[in-house]
């Protein structure tokens, strides 16, 4: 690649592009850390992480030590038992008695981490990233546009912190029906207020977000006159795994064991590890039932109707309404039925990120058009081998289920940080949980005759 040479007057060790909670949580380690110079920068004008669910009464799908920092060092002044001190509410945590707090504390939390930390810059949006030359240590140019004034700044760093995350994802026979009434479940408080006039209201999708939709329709029911439908492919409303050996599969150590399995075997695990990390928690499926119960006390019939194994095939818009056309996928029976707001909880989607794409014949591909990552969470490239790019949560494909987790975000940013600096700063464990995924060591590999 023919690099350009630019007209510099600071170079950064890192900048970080996206401020969610896994960059988030590299620049407060960064922070206490020192030694680095690190800017990171998000278009959106402030933190808030899934704003438009953040449904009262739900709470994270982990435990609260799943912080931004505490699973590295939990002597961090930016440990959420810390930002209860600081909020007198260490006596209120004590009593609850609960490791999942609400999603709207753990909002609270990384809003008061982001308002102390000078290196995120919010309302900063990053348009391109391209390597330049300087002497014989090729740097990045970022170019950021500012959302207020529109105006673009000019930045340059060694390495890169790329949050790629995941994007609301709607298959593609549904894009073009999006809109007002039709909307992904990632827009359900901004719509709330206005669709709780419609007539009808049907719910698509079985994961966490669809049931969350649902049940807090389905508690509002009573006080509006809508009539209100879950369907979903999936074969039924299952939970999502939460038994304690199930929770190890997301541990350094089985990423690390999954990192090392071939290409092929990694695709064929992930396509059977949904309920891993998709599916339901148990505590929402049991609200939603005794919820479900308790309406229909004394013969009451609620105007609620669920439906598994049923998939949304069609969707037209007719006058002030939807018609959409479901398949029972067992019995292959299509049917109708209007409704006037669909809610999409189809889940989300990682997506290459565009400031990159001036780079794509730098990046190493995989058979599958995927990018490539090393163990050390760095994109694998051509010609930029000491210039890293690491990437936060878009490794699914080579590290494994792990990569959305928030559990292994402190654990991930410990590794990037030891590789900022070639030497370790924070210790790094490898044996973590009680089974192997692997061969032990000492045990003899041999053939099945």
């Amino acid at each position: 690649m023919s690099l350009k040479q630019p007209q510099f007057e600071k170079v950064y060790d890192i900048i970080g592009v996206g401020i969610g909670p896994f960059n988030l949580g590299l620049a407060a380690m960064l922070d206490e850390t020192g030694g680095k110079e690190a800017l990171f920068f998000e278009k959106k004008t402030e933190f808030n992480w899934h704003k438009g669910m953040l449904i009262d009464g739900t709470t994270l799908q982990v435990p609260f030590f799943a912080d931004l920092v505490s699973m590295a060092n939990v002597k961090s002044k930016y440990t959420f038992l810390n930002y209860l001190q600081e909020h007198n509410r260490l006596y209120h945590f004590y009593f609850l008695e609960n490791f999942h707090i609400p999603r709207k504390e753990y909002n609270h939390y990384c809003r008061w981490t982001a308002s102390q930390l000078n290196s995120c810059r919010f309302g900063m949006g990053v348009e391109q990233i391209l390597p330049v030359e300087n002497g014989d240590v090729p740097l990045y140019e970022v170019i950021v546009r500012s959302e207020e004034t529109g105006e673009t700044e000019t930045y340059y760093t060694k390495h890169l912190a790329v949050g790629i995350g995941t994007s609301p994802s709607v298959p593609s026979h549904l894009e073009k029906k999006l809109g007002t009434k039709v909307i992904h479940s990632s827009q359900y408080l901004d719509r709330k207020e206005e669709l709780l006039n419609a007539r009808s209201i049907t719910v698509v999708g079985s994961g966490q977000s669809a049931a969350e939709v649902f049940y807090d329709l389905a508690q509002h029911q009573d006080n509006d006159s809508y009539s209100l439908n879950w369907f979903t492919r999936s074969k039924g409303f299952f939970p999502m795994e939460y038994s304690k050996l199930g929770l190890e599969y997301f541990s350094p150590d089985y990423t690390d064991f999954f990192y090392k399995l071939s290409p092929s075997k990694k695709d064929d695990l992930l396509q059977k590890q949904d309920l891993l990390y998709k599916g339901i928690s148990m505590e929402t499926i049991a609200d939603i039932y005794d919820l479900l119960y308790e309406k229909s006390v004394g013969q009451q019939k609620p105007d609620i109707h669920l439906q598994a194994m049923t998939e949304l095939v069609s969707l037209e818009k007719k006058a002030d309404t939807h018609m959409l056309s479901l398949r029972q996928n067992v019995t292959g029976d299509v049917f109708e039925l209007e409704s006037d707001v669909v809610i999409l909880g189809t889940g989300y989607s990682p997506s290459f990120p565009h400031f990159l794409m001036n780079m794509q014949e730098s990046i190493e591909w995989d058979h599958k058009n995927r990018y490539q990552i090393t163990h050390d969470y760095r994109l694998q490239t051509k010609d930029l081998e000491n210039n890293h790019i690491f990437i936060q949560n878009g490794e699914l494909h080579t590290h494994g289920v792990g990569a959305p987790d928030l559990g292994l975000g402190a654990h991930r940013n410990a590794v990037i940080i030891n590789k900022l600096f070639e030497k370790e700063i924070y210790s790094v464990s490898h044996k973590n949980v009680f089974q192997n995924f692997g061969l032990e060591p000492s045990w003899n590999p041999t053939t099945v005759h």
